[in-house]
């Protein structure tokens, strides 16, 4: 049987209380380098915080991905 993610993904955003700070915490971490890069010139300390979102937000996104994953297959 196929598994429609994105239901199941919009599933766990209304039950699932760990997926769903994950997501909003991802979707925070996506407008501050939104931000970040529409700027023209970046300080050094901005590139690291530029460099440091992208890490935690693929820690975030991995973690998600595990949490449909378990679902998917629980």
């Amino acid at each position: 049987m196929a598994v429609d993610t994105h239901e199941l993904k919009e599933r766990l955003l209304q039950s699932d209380h760990e997926y769903r700070d994950l997501a909003t915490r991802h979707q925070e971490l996506d407008q501050r380098l939104h931000e970040l890069l529409t700027r023209h010139f970046l300080t050094e300390p901005e590139q690291l915080e530029e460099a440091q979102i992208k890490k935690q937000k693929l820690r975030l996104k991995d973690r998600m991905e595990d949490i449909v994953r378990h679902h998917i297959y629980a």
